[in-house]
Parts: structure tokens; C-alpha cells; sequence
């Protein structure tokens, strides 16, 4: 802002200067060259454009002096966010991948096998235990602000069960984005506590508690690469079988075959060559060959059309099964089968039941849903 202001400022008062002065110079020029013939028309005409090409190179200097500045200001933008400290962890719960022996004991496992489990050593008595991933979550009295002065989140109460749909929904800054922030720990709470299958996420290691967490975004991210290769980034060891039976599940291999070179297709400018159905079917491709035991998705249908929303749906619907899921919703019509609708406003939750529950009592959610309904006709 300061480096545009300058600019607003600097350039048109520079420019003006130099029209003033040419202005000026010939006012004057001319009533001595008329009045006292000391000077002739060719030396002023002259002198006009010696003016000219004085005031030509100011200019450019000040034009110059703006990009400085607003690259100074991006300069201290980067070396600002370079200067910042890596994230502190103090986690030390990790997520392995186990199966169970013949006595029905978790043992774990150095490959993947399908099956997690929360390895906790307990530094009391130095024995380690093991609990089964099973993607229940505790939110107890949670406060949050990004800043001090302002809270965002208010008391926030809520629990989710193993494989249960979890919907939120709520006007823009209501505070839907921001618990699924927490869940990830991208940010920490200021008071309350937050227990993944039992256990206080301060104590998970984040790259393992966002490890077991997929993510589905509103804004599809596709890399420069091949369609395997964007498939693939969800878990970098998969194979190519593995990659297209993650596209066979949410949809997506249809299309993809549709492609000119099939899987080998080229995408380049974050799939600029592609519509944002397939965009968005790829990025659920791609969480669905990562297979993680817990899913958020954020508004990941808002911006397409109704028509491409049911295809994209049903690759939803389809790695959700069997899955914990947090859905951020923006059509109400996604969600009408959550097993828990939670209708948040200004940070608190005011709501909370299924579809149909809160549709007879009649208020905030119905408001919402009604206008909805009527926004989509």
C-alpha cells in the first residue's frame, strides 16, 4: 500500500513539473521573442526541446524509483517469511503402519499395510503402548483468535465418532475453516483441548497427525507433470496400478482415459488444459491413493456447476466411505446426509443435529437451507 501510494503520488506530480515547465518556457520564450526579439523562434524552439529531454529523463527515474520501492516491499515480504523460525514440534506420539499377530496383538510394521496405529511411549514408566487408529475426535471447550484482540472461536464443544460424516456450515467468517485449521494444528488453541482418539494432538507429532488427515480443497492444486504424476503426489511410493484404482474409485478414471494420452497426459499451468471438474476429481484421486484414515474437505464443490457436482460427489461420497469426514459446506445440499450438522455462527456453535433435525426446529440452518434452495432455482 505505502509503495503504491508513492507511486500515485510521485509520478503525476513528477510529470506535471516537467508539463509546467515546458508550459512555462514557452509563455515566456515567446513574449521575449515577440516583445524584444532578444531570442529567436529557432533558439526557443530549440531550448523547448532541450526542456523536453531534460524533464524525459526524471521521469523515467521516478517510474524506476516506483518498481523500487514495491519490489522493496515484496523483497521484505520474502526475507521476512525466510526469517521465520521452523515450526516447533514437541510432539512425540507417532502414526506406524502395524498388523496383528497371532494372538491378536498390534505389532508394528516397517511397510505399509493398510493399517495404522498411534504409537504412544509413555515417559512415566517408559513402556510403549499401541492404539488403533480409529479417527475419533474430541473438541472441549476450544478458544482461538488469530490474534489476541479478536476471537474467533468461542467455547467450541463438538465430537466426532469413528466413520462419521461431520459437516459444518455457517456464513463467510463464521469460523468453519478455522476448526479444521486446529484439527491440522497449522495454528495452536489458545484455551480447551483437542483429543484425537484419546489422545491430547499437542502430544501427536504434526507430521504425523497431518499425515493421517487428507485434505480436499476448494481450489484445486495440479503440479506441471504427467496425470499419474499429480495422482501420484498423494503418496509419492504408490504404484501406477494403485494410482488408477484411486481414479476408478472416485470417477475420475473415465475422463482420464478420455484424455489424449491417457495417465501420460501433460498438465501445465495448474491445469489450465483441464475443466474444474476433472481438476477437483484428480485432487480426490490424489487423497484417495494417500488412503488416510480421516478426511476434510473444504467446500470442495463450490465452484463448479450442479451438473459436474454430482460426479464429483459421488467421488466423494465414495472416499468417504467407512472414513471420518470434516465437511466444510457451502451448497447445503451436499451435506443433507452428515450424520451431524453443525451450524456455526460468529465463532459459537449455535446448532447441531441431522438434516432433517434441524430443519424442524426451524432455525438458523433452515433460514440457510431455504435460501440456499432458492439461490439454486
Amino acid at each position: 500500500m505505502q509503495a503504491n501510494r508513492l507511486s500515485n503520488i510521485l509520478m503525476p506530480v513528477v510529470m506535471s513539473l516537467g508539463n509546467i515547465s515546458y508550459v512555462l518556457c514557452a509563455i515566456v520564450g515567446s513574449l521575449i521573442a515577440v516583445g524584444t526579439g532578444s531570442v529567436s523562434l529557432g533558439t526557443l524552439v530549440s531550448f523547448l526541446s532541450l526542456n523536453r529531454s531534460f524533464t524525459h529523463p526524471i521521469t523515467q527515474i521516478s517510474q524506476q524509483l516506483s518498481a523500487i520501492t514495491q519490489a522493496s516491499a515484496g523483497a521484505g515480504r520474502v526475507l521476512a517469511l525466510l526469517a521465520e523460525e521452523s515450526e516447533r514440534d514437541e510432539g512425540y506420539v507417532e502414526l506406524v503402519n502395524v498388523t496383528r499377530d497371532e494372538d491378536g496383538k498390534i505389532v508394528e510394521s516397517p511397510v505399509r499395510t493398510g493399517h495404522w496405529a498411534w504409537k504412544h511411549p509413555h515417559k512415566a514408566t517408559g513402556e510403549t503402548t499401541y492404539m488403533p487408529l480409529m479417527g475419533e475426535l474430541v473438541m472441549d471447550g476450544v478458544d482461538f483468535g488469530y490474534t489476541p484482540a479478536k476471537q474467533i472461536l468461542h467455547d467450541v464443544r463438538l465430537y466426532a465418532l469413528p466413520g462419521q460424516k461431520i459437516a459444518f456450515v455457517g456464513a463467510t467468517g463464521a469460523g468453519k475453516t478455522t476448526i479444521t485449521n486446529l484439527i491440522n494444528r497449522f495454528y495452536d488453541i489458545d484455551d480447551g483441548k483437542i483429543r484425537y482418539d484419546g489422545i491430547n494432538v499437542t502430544k501427536i507429532r504434526k507430521s504425523d497427525l497431518r499425515r493421517s488427515l487428507g485434505m480436499v480443497l476448494q481450489d484445486p492444486h495440479l503440479f506441471t507433470g504427467s496425470v499419474m504424476d499429480n495422482i501420484r503426489y498423494g503418496r509419492l511410493d504408490a504404484t501406477d496400478e494403485e494410482c488408477i484404482e484411486a481414479a476408478k474409485l472416485v470417477s475420475a478414471d473415465d475422463f482420464i482415459r478420455r484424455l489424449p494420452d491417457g495417465y501420460q497426459t501433460q498438465i501445465t499451468g495448474d491445469g489450465g488444459n483441464l475443466s474444474a471438474g476433472q481438476r477437483q476429481l484428480l485432487t480426490i484421486a490424489r487423497a484417495a491413493v494417500a488412503d488416510p484414515p480421516a478426511l476434510i474437505l473444504d467446500e470442495a464443490t463450490s465452484s463448479i456447476d450442479t451438473r459436474t457436482e454430482q460426479l464429483v460427489q459421488a467421488g466423494m461420497d465414495a472416499l468417504m466411505k467407512d472414513r471420518t469426514t470434516f465437511v466444510i459446506a457451502h451448497r447445503l445440499s451436499t451435506v443433507r446426509d452428515a450424520d451431524t450438522i453443525i451450524v456455526l455462527e460468529q465463532g459459537k456453535i449455535i446448532e447441531r443435529g441431522t438434516h432433517d433435525e434441524l430443519l424442524a426446529a426451524r432455525g438458523k440452518y433452515y433460514q440457510l437451507y431455504t435460501g440456499n434452495q432458492i439461490e439454486a432455482e
